[in-house]
C-alpha cells in the first residue's frame, strides 16, 4: 500500500476513510437512516392525507402535491440531531481525543463525519422522493427540474449536517440533544410555509415565516417543479433562489468555522 505523496492528498484519503467509518457504523445501527426517512414520510403521508380535505391550497393543486417539497426539506432538518448526537458521543467517549493523538488532518475528522452523514441523508432523500412521487407528489417541469430541486435539497441537507456538528460540539451531552433537535425541526417547519401558505398563518408569524430559510428552500423547489405557489409579495417569496444561496453560504461558513474552533478547544 502506497502512502499519499502530499499533505493535501493525505487529508483527502483520511477524510474518505473516516466517512467510510460512519457508513460502516450505519450497517450495524441502521435505525438512523430509518428515523430520518420515517420523519419525512410521516409528514407526507399522515399530514398530507389527514388534512388534504381541510387545507385549501392557494393557487390550485392538491395538498399532497403542495406538501411534497416540504417533506423532502424535512430530511435535512431531521439529520441535525443524529449528527449532533454522534459527535457528542465521540467527544464524551474519548474518541475525539484519540483522533487528535493520531497523525491525521484535523479537518479530515469533521469533513469525514459530515460526508458520511450526508451520504446517509442522500439515501433517505432518494427514498422519500420515490415514495412521495408514488403517493401524490408531482414534478410538472420535467426530469431536469426534479434533479435541480434535489440538488438544492442536498445542499441544504449538507449545511444542516454541519449545524448538527456544531450543536454536538457545543452541547457535548448526547442525552440533551434529542430535545433540541426536535424543537429545531418542528420550530423551523411550523414557522414556515411548509404546511400552508404564509397568508394562512397568524399575523405575528408571517414575517418570521417569510424570512425563514426553510420557506425559501421549499418555495424554490415548488417553483422548480411547477407546483402552484401561493401569491406572496415579500422579497424571499419573489427571489427564493437568492435567499437560499445567501443563507446556505452564510450558514455553511459560520458552522464550519465555529465547528473547527470548538473542535480545537474541546
Amino acid at each position: 500500500m502506497t502512502t499519499p505523496s502530499s499533505p493535501r492528498a493525505a487529508a483527502f484519503v483520511e477524510t474518505f476513510a473516516l466517512a467510510g467509518r460512519r457508513l460502516t457504523h450505519l450497517r450495524k445501527v441502521p435505525g438512523r437512516l430509518l428515523a430520518i426517512t420515517l420523519n419525512s414520510l410521516i409528514t407526507m403521508l399522515a399530514i398530507g392525507y389527514v388534512f388534504k380535505g381541510a387545507v385549501s391550497v392557494e393557487g390550485g393543486g392538491s395538498y399532497p402535491e403542495f406538501l411534497f417539497p416540504a417533506a423532502l426539506m424535512q430530511v435535512g432538518l431531521a439529520g441535525v440531531a443524529p449528527t449532533a448526537i454522534a459527535v457528542a458521543m465521540d467527544l464524551k467517549g474519548g474518541l475525539t481525543d484519540r483522533f487528535r493523538s493520531l497523525p491525521i488532518s484535523r479537518p479530515a475528522v469533521l469533513f469525514g463525519h459530515t460526508i458520511g452523514d450526508a451520504l446517509v441523508g442522500f439515501v433517505a432523500l432518494a427514498i422519500v422522493a420515490g415514495i412521495g412521487l408514488a403517493v401524490g407528489g408531482r414534478v410538472h417541469a420535467g426530469f431536469p427540474a426534479l434533479l435541480a430541486g434535489l440538488a438544492v435539497l442536498a445542499l441544504f441537507l449538507y449545511v444542516m449536517i454541519w449545524v448538527g456538528v456544531l450543536l454536538g460540539l457545543t452541547m457535548g451531552n448526547p442525552e440533551s440533544i434529542d430535545g433540541v433537535g426536535a424543537v429545531l425541526t418542528l420550530g423551523l417547519s411550523f414557522l414556515s410555509n411548509a404546511f400552508m401558505a404564509v397568508s394562512q398563518l397568524p399575523a405575528w408569524v408571517r414575517p418570521i415565516a417569510e424570512w425563514n430559510p426553510v420557506s425559501s428552500v421549499t418555495t424554490l423547489c415548488r417553483q422548480l417543479w411547477g407546483v402552484p405557489v401561493p401569491a406572496d409579495d415579500s422579497f424571499p417569496a419573489q427571489h427564493p433562489g437568492v435567499v437560499v444561496a445567501v443563507t446556505l453560504v452564510v450558514l455553511f461558513t459560520a458552522a464550519t468555522l465555529l465547528s473547527f474552533r470548538r473542535y480545537r478547544l474541546a
